[in-house]
């Protein structure tokens, strides 16, 4: 009886497994039927084991999802028992039999059959539907009792996309401010896992409490401190890839604040008492704001506490006698002056200069000669006009024709035989003679701040030059541009990036030292010309170049495009391969700022290699430098290192650095295993690209910490690469002894080999007043067959500036000014005569004068 139903059942079974499709269909049916025959022979001799077939089966193990990396198969697995057969089933269709793996194995515990099967899926048979609906696959399993079906499961192809949806941007912060880093992974299957990393070191909101992450990836900082300044990087992870955001730098500053007042100090004689205060309470940090209002307060002191002696009738008489006594040491100085100037009535005021001497014009001998000396050669400025222009002309006082035509030689060859003397006829040129030999005297302040970037001098009409030694940065101030009767104190400086806060927005980068030259607000009636290095490779389709000025407010402002028409006639720059030139009529504070235009735009960067100069330990340390490849800060770096006690171990290099967004790398190859070691465990090191591209941090280095096996080894030899990431390389070779080579110590200037910060009057420039002033009103009229400026500007290889130049009243002053401020100290003054020189070939009236200029 109790056969009758398994056979029903079986039968039942054999029907279900019949209407399977195709041969499979058959295949089941037939075992499903040798199965019910053999329950039956085996139901009289064991009649348990025959009771546990009536159980469906019971999967022990599911398919789970499962995701697709790259093009690598993935697997699906089920078992289940007690089962005859199992199959799997992928989007409502059956997996081909030979597709499958099976393996039999019987449960321990119950002595019930355990079938698992397993199957492969590839990238290929996800692909085929993709789009229309999810790739899923799911077991079958059968026993004598029916079926029963597992779980779906779902087969994805991971990936993570390569672009964040949303950035960190850099922060300007004060002390105590919030702060939030928002970050938007790049979408992924599975979805991407963030994680913050704070100068490259992962951020643990369990270990900061100052610190938490939202859900939505969001970095939070409750409390900005000092130590939060740092570079903020979001990373996006998953089983593809992982994905690093550009780095945000947080600058957390102080602004500055006074402590409180000293108490007042003792009463004076002059009965006044002071206090003072400092900006300590915070002092500024990181760029903050320094302390607003007076650092010393000064006041009357009490009646009580200050008293005054009434002068008596003897006080009074001693007054009196000292002021005769002093009015007839006056008059008795007069009285000489006027006898000796009677003596010396004939002698001419010397204003030439020993720059005079130079080649390519010819000495002139200036010595004092009598007035009625026939060979005298005198020349009658015009002291009343506001310009140095001198009327007269250059020619001996002799009879002879109405015109003198001078050879297109050196341009002072006629005036090389005689005695040549500058004649004043009236008091007022001797006033100005008096004021401008007292101008020739250089006054310099002690400043507060290292004065290695900073140079100052006293200046009148006669102009001179500010110099900051090794730095190329310097000002020229032409003759006349400053007021006749004014004397102004003017200063030339180097800021430090860190102590002044230039905001750049998008692709915009420095591209040179931030200088001020002052004061502000002084009158000039001619530009001076402001000299600085740059690290751009400019050309008009990779960079727009833009020219900044701090204002009074603070703010910087854009106050020249160069390339495009000046927005004003203030100012105009000339750009060159490493230097720029920047013609100003109001000083301030000035700095170039370029942004780019594509991603071939680049900046010059300059590689230098420091070790230090003795080696106790074992240990030895390389730092290589990347630079912005400008003079000042080289000698930072170099005077950094002065103090550290390092030396140059090899010749810098110059690496042009892209716009392209990846990062510049250096590695260390090569070196003799036997004798030292690195400890550098990754192959090489990396300077995020923003850091490097924004310019506003100048010392960013890398450290290759060495360690030597033995401490007699003093030799060695390796080799250094930078490079930028699909882009430019340098490679060093390094091969030397770290105990006594100095093979490039000739790099490093010393302090003293530096020339005088300030030069005032002719001492300043290269070209000779008088010869200055001669070219000058020759060029400036308009001349036959363009024998004028023009054809000078085109000589000079300055016709590209021709349009500022004809904004000036005297452009050819503007050309010499140019000339001067780029050729000084090292200028050849026999380049320029000859090319003066080709300017009077095409006009035969060039340099002519007549006997009535005389």
């Amino acid at each position: 009886m109790g056969a009758r139903p398994r056979r029903r059942r079986a039968t039942a079974a054999a029907a279900t497994a019949a209407a399977a499709p195709g041969p499979l269909g058959a295949l089941l049916a037939a075992a499903l039927l040798a199965a019910a025959a053999a329950q039956q022979s085996v139901t009289v001799a064991n009649p348990v084991s025959g009771a546990s077939l009536d159980l469906l089966p019971h999967f022990q193990l599911e398919p789970e999802d499962v995701y697709i990396v790259k093009n690598k198969a993935v697997s699906l697995a089920c078992r289940a028992t007690p089962a005859t057969q199992i199959y799997f089933k992928c989007n409502g269709e059956w997996v081909h039999q030979g597709d499958h793996v099976t393996q039999h194995s019987t449960d321990r515990g119950t002595g019930l059959p355990v079938m698992e099967v397993r199957i492969e899926v590839t990238r290929q048979q996800v692909e085929k539907i993709f789009g229309l609906e999810e790739y899923w696959c799911q077991c079958v399993a059968w026993s004598s009792s029916g079926t029963t079906k597992s779980q779906k499961a779902f087969v994805r192809i991971a990936y993570l996309r390569k672009n964040f949806e949303q950035e960190p941007t850099a922060k300007e912060v004060s002390i105590e401010q919030g702060i939030v880093l928002p970050c938007r992974p790049p979408e992924g299957i599975p979805p991407a896992e963030v994680e913050w990393l704070r100068n490259e070191e992962l951020v643990d909101p369990a270990l900061d409490a100052n610190v938490y992450v939202t859900p939505e990836h969001s970095l939070v900082l409750r409390q900005a401190r000092l130590a939060d300044t740092a570079n903020y990087t979001c990373v996006a992870k998953n089983i593809v890839a992982r994905r690093r955001s550009a780095s945000a730098a947080i600058t957390v500053y102080v602004d500055g604040a006074w402590s409180e007042w000293s108490k007042w100090s003792v009463c004076g004689a002059e009965c006044t008492h002071w206090r003072s205060r400092e900006c300590s309470e915070p002092a500024p940090r990181n760029g903050g704001q320094e302390c607003h209002g007076p650092e010393l307060d000064t006041r009357n002191c009490t009646s009580e506490l200050c008293s005054h002696a009434t002068p008596g009738a003897e006080d009074v008489a001693l007054y009196v006698g000292l002021v005769a006594v002093a009015v007839c040491l006056v008059l008795l100085l007069l009285v000489g002056v006027l006898v000796y100037c009677r003596k010396k009535g004939g002698l001419d005021a010397d204003v030439a200069d020993s720059s005079i001497l130079t080649a390519g014009f010819q000495p002139v001998s200036i010595k004092p000669s009598k007035a009625d000396n026939p060979s005298l050669l005198t020349i009658q400025p015009d002291l009343s006009t506001a310009t140095m222009t001198y009327q007269g002309s250059l020619c001996p006082r002799q009879d002879g024709p109405a015109k003198l035509q001078l050879p297109n030689g050196h341009l002072l060859s006629p005036l090389g035989a005689g005695r040549h003397t500058l004649h004043h006829s009236s008091p007022a040129a001797e006033g100005a003679d008096f004021v401008a030999r007292l101008s020739t005297q250089s006054y310099f302040r002690s400043l507060p701040r290292g004065t290695t970037n900073m140079a100052y001098g006293t200046f009148n009409f006669l102009g001179g030059r500010l110099m900051i030694p090794n730095t190329g940065i310097s000002l020229l101030i032409p003759p006349d541009a400053i007021p006749r009767g004014k004397i102004y104190e003017v200063y030339l400086t180097l800021h430090k990036q860190e102590e002044v806060r230039l905001p750049l927005a998008g692709c915009q980068t420095l591209l040179s030292p931030i200088v001020s030259c002052g004061p502000p607000g002084v009158l000039l009636t001619r530009p001076a010309i402001l000299a600085m290095g740059h690290c751009v490779e400019a050309s008009a389709e990779n960079w727009s170049i833009r020219l900044k000025k701090q204002s009074c407010e603070g703010t910087w402002e854009d106050v020249l495009q160069l390339g495009a028409e000046p927005c004003t006639e203030l100012y105009y720059c000339q750009l060159e391969a490493q230097a720029c030139y920047i013609f100003t009529e109001q000083l301030g504070r000035f700095a170039l700022v370029g942004e780019s235009l594509s991603m071939a735009a680049s900046k010059r960067l300059k590689l230098v290699l420091f070790a230090p100069a003795a080696c106790p330990s074992l240990e030895y340390n390389i730092r290589v430098y990347c630079l912005s490849d400008t003079q000042d800060v080289l000698k930072e770096v170099i005077q950094l290192e002065k103090q550290l006690g390092g030396q140059l171990i090899g010749a810098p290099r110059v690496l042009h650095f892209k716009d392209s967004y990846h990062n510049l790398r250096l590695s260390i190859h090569d070196m003799p295993s036997s004798l030292w070691k690195s400890k550098l465990l990754a192959s090489y090191q990396e300077i995020p690209f923003y850091h490097i591209w924004s310019g506003l941090q100048p010392f960013l280095h890398c450290t290759f910490t060495l360690e030597r096996l033995s401490p007699s080894t003093c030799e060695l030899a390796c080799k250094i690469w930078v490079w930028q990431v699909e882009g430019d390389g340098q490679s060093f070779t390094v091969n030397f002894n770290i105990a006594k080579d100095t093979r490039f110590s000739d790099w490093l200037v010393p302090d003293s080999e530096v020339g005088a910060p300030a030069l005032v009057g002719p001492s300043a420039f290269k070209i000779p007043f008088l010869i200055r002033q001669k070219i000058i009103s020759s060029l400036d009229p308009p001349g036959t067959r363009g024998a004028d400026w023009r054809m000078l500007a085109q000589k000079l290889n300055l016709d590209s500036h021709l349009s500022f130049f004809a904004s000036k009243p005297s452009p050819t002053t503007m050309i010499l000014n140019l000339w001067e401020a780029r050729h000084f100290p090292n200028g050849n003054l026999s380049q320029l005569a000859a090319a003066v020189a080709e300017v009077g070939k095409q006009d035969g009236a060039f340099f002519t004068v007549s006997e009535a200029e005389c």
